[in-house]
This record gives C-alpha cells, sequence and structure tokens, in this order.
C-alpha cells in the first residue's frame, strides 16, 4: 500500500517525507496549496478537521501533524531502514525528549522568522519587525544549549541518527538558505558540524530534490 502525504512542498511535510524514505516506505504526494486555501477545501477538511498540513493516508488509516507521523512510522516500521527511535528506553527517552524541544523550545522562534522574513506578502501582512529580531535571540538562546549537548554527543539523543534530529531539518534549511541566517549554524562549532552531517544524509538531498522549496 502506497503512503499518500497532503501537504505542500514548501512546509512541514518535508519532516515526513525524509522520515519515509529513511524507513524505506513507498509513498506519493498529494500537493495542498496553503496561499490558494486549498486546505479550508470541505474534501481536505474531511481529512483534517482544522485545515492544517500534513496529512496522510496509510490504506484505511488517516494521520495528521507531522510529529505524530514521524512517530507513528519510526514505531510501525522499527525493524525496516534506519532506526530512528533509539535501541533501548533510554535512548527512546532521550528521542522524546529531543523532540519535543525542537516542537516547544526551537520550532516557534523558527517559525516566526520564516513567516514574517518570507511569506508576509504572499500572506497579506507586513512582516514585524520586532517579532523577527525577538525570534532570533530566542533562538540563539536553543542553539547555545544545543551547542553544550552536541558537545557530548554526535546527535541530540546521543551517538545515532534520530527523529529528534531528522525533525529539526526543514526549517532549519529556510534558516541558512532563503533567510541567510547560516550564521546563527556556522558559528557554533557542534551545531555547525551535526548541521553538516544530518543535511548531508542522503534521504535529505532526495527530499531536496524532488520537492523544492517555494523560497530557495
Amino acid at each position: 500500500m502506497v503512503v499518500k502525504v497532503y501537504g505542500p512542498a514548501y512546509a512541514s511535510p518535508k519532516r515526513v517525507l525524509v522520515c519515509l524514505i529513511e524507513k524505506e516506505i513507498e509513498f506519493e504526494t498529494v500537493p495542498v496549496d496553503l496561499i490558494k486555501g486549498e486546505n479550508k477545501d470541505p474534501d481536505f477538511l474531511k481529512l483534517q478537521p482544522f485545515g492544517a498540513v500534513p496529512v496522510v493516508q496509510d490504506g484505511d488509516y488517516t494521520l495528521f501533524e507531522s510529529r505524530a507521523i514521524i512517530r507513528y512510522y519510526a514505531e510501525k516500521y522499527k525493524s525496516q531502514g534506519t532506526d530512528l527511535l533509539g535501541k533501548t528506553i533510554e535512548e527512546r527517552g532521550l528521542v522524546e525528549q529531543w523532540l519535543e524541544v525542537e516542537a516547544q523550545s526551537y520550532h516557534p522562534h523558527i517559525y516566526n522568522m520564516v513567516i514574517h522574513v518570507l511569506f508576509a506578502s504572499a500572506l497579506g501582512f507586513p512582516p514585524d519587525e520586532k517579532l523577527i529580531k525577538e525570534s532570533e535571540e530566542k533562538l540563539a538562546l536553543v542553539l547555545d544549549i544545543y551547542e553544550e549537548t552536541l558537545s557530548k554527543s554526535k546527535y541530540l539523543a546521543g551517538d545515532f541518527f534520530s527523529l529528534a534530529d531528522l525533525s529539526h531539518l526543514p526549517f532549519t534549511q529556510y534558516l541558512v538558505g532563503a533567510m541567510k541566517r547560516d550564521y546563527m549554524i556556522k558559528s557554533r562549532k557542534h551545531v555547525s558540524a551535526w548541521w553538516d552531517d544530518i543535511s548531508n544524509r542522503p534521504s535529505w538531498k532526495k527530499v531536496l530534490q524532488q520537492h523544492k522549496y517555494l523560497f530557495e
């Protein structure tokens, strides 16, 4: 059964796609353009009542929220492809811990920056320069903690690539690419080495080649 992934090529489905590639799961993408409001169409709302992306259909099973989706596939196919969860309950705990850090402490600041630096005009409002500055300052503090953590291990949850690292890929790509704030990564030795490692994984390169960002 081929997994269907609904969402725009320029947003969070990339987190799901790289997970599916790492787990060697066959999938196809179904475009949903947020700027055109396709996520508010009645047919889409039957899949995702909140009108958000991504959504996956796995046969008769439908699931939304990207981090829930990657957890689901990492567990369902844990004996296939890359082990993204860890081999012990302690490793799994650290993976979950850093997934939460990404969702609660990292993503909100970088998301604010992406929306106001890159998408404000397309969405019809002026960028909030104060919010951009504050978000960058807060993100810098988070990255300082990452630097300390990554000075002790190759990846966030230990010396193995996991969902915790994978989840950072899509929006960090915006940070170092279209937003031209790669200095936030490169100025931190261990964060820079970590980013070079995870962003050069074949799975991520394949996602970037096949599913372009709206802003390059």
